[in-house]
């Protein structure tokens, strides 16, 4: 099948891809301190090099106590602003295009037997699964101050000259357990029974987050129905609820949803072929962006358990590229292992395409 709809422009606001593809965010942990090194830079200038659409950075944390769950992932804002600038300055000289995603973990743990928060802990209800309290809830200081922080981080990602800005709303971090009934349990207005009374925490972060960036630089929001913690779960069961819940997102200036599955070639409900990021386009009308094992075989949480996964065709993505379905494609873990995967896309050299090993997480290539 041609790869042409791979490599059609798209334009949103003042952004011109020239391709379809994007680099998903994936947590790398290799900026100590939470400062990006200079191999950080490379490493994603590389990709730039390679022909990616849009580069999305790995989750990169707003200014909170706890807003990350790991010492080497890093920050954005303070003294790792300067090495940020250094990492668009690298992307652009490739003539590249980046966006960082921002980010805050709530109550998700750390990795470790041992692990202990770095600060105090946000989380909507103090939950760390359903029913299993942990913590203490955030109070409405800490919610306003959170609130506050994604829209500085946003501002400072505008002036470094980040070419857009993505929310990170998924996979039962912060944002994502305000909207999860499961983590949810408040009675005030940040909380309630309907997907539209939980969303008001992420609606304020996209305000405060298109606030900070302006009108003509894109704001990208990732969502996912499935939790790390649980990921049968949904925040959707039907079509009605999932517009309860993007419709006020839309609304407060989300430019693009960025719709996360574990396999992106799964319906998202019964009776339709249309999967999350389908859906998300027909009831927004916005362009949507679909992730989920792209390009290989194996999903990406089982690399988590050492599987590894080789190539896999992209016929079924193409055609659903071509009819519409959605607008970009987000590739994880092929880029990660190889860095020159769209060029090799392209040329058609599918017969040079890597498989993934978990040893890629480990270095940063």
């Amino acid at each position: 099948m041609s790869v042409d709809a791979l490599f059609r422009p798209f334009t949103i606001k003042n952004l011109t891809l020239p391709n379809r593809i994007v680099m998903a965010p994936m947590t790398r942990s290799f900026s100590p301190g939470g400062i990006p090194t200079s191999d950080v830079a490379a490493y994603y200038r590389r990709r730039a090099e390679g022909g990616v659409g849009l580069i999305v950075t790995e989750g990169t944390v707003v200014e909170r106590p706890a807003a990350r769950n790991d010492a080497a992932v890093p920050v954005f804002h303070g003294e790792a602003l300067p090495q940020w600038q250094t990492v668009v300055d690298e992307v652009h000289a490739a003539g590249g295009l980046i966006a960082p995603q921002i980010w805050h973990v709530g109550a998700a743990r750390g990795q470790g037997e041992n692990w202990q928060p770095l600060g105090q802990v946000d989380s909507p209800s103090g939950l760390v699964a359903p029913g299993k309290q942990k913590y203490e809830p955030m109070t409405e200081e800490d919610i306003a101050d959170t609130i506050a922080a994604f829209g500085r981080s946003a501002r400072a990602a505008r002036d470094i000259g980040f070419d857009a800005v993505e929310i990170h709303g998924a996979h039962g971090y912060l944002i994502d357990q305000f909207f999860w009934n499961g983590l949810n349990g408040r009675a005030d207005q940040w909380g309630g029974a309907t997907i539209a009374e939980r969303a008001r925490f992420g609606v304020e972060v996209v305000k405060a987050v298109r606030e900070g960036v302006g009108d003509d630089i894109p704001v990208i929001l990732r969502l996912s129905q499935w939790k790390q913690q649980d990921y049968e779960a949904k925040i959707g069961h039907t079509p009605d609820e999932l517009a309860e819940w993007l419709l006020p997102l839309s609304d407060a200036g989300v430019d693009v949803f960025h719709c996360s599955q574990r396999r992106f070639w799964e319906p998202e409900f019964e009776g339709s072929d249309l999967n999350f990021a389908g859906w998300a386009k027909k009831i927004t009308g916005k362009p949507t962006i679909t992730v989920g094992s792209v390009g290989l075989d194996g999903e990406f949480m089982a690399a988590f358990r050492g599987a590894g996964s080789e190539p896999a065709s992209l016929d079924g993505l193409i055609e659903r590229l071509e009819r519409d379905e959605f607008d970009l494609v987000a590739v994880g873990r092929a880029l990660l292992s190889d860095p020159r995967w769209v060029e090799k896309v392209r040329e058609g050299r599918t017969d040079e395409l890597k498989a993934f090993d978990r040893s890629h997480m480990a270095e940063l290539t």
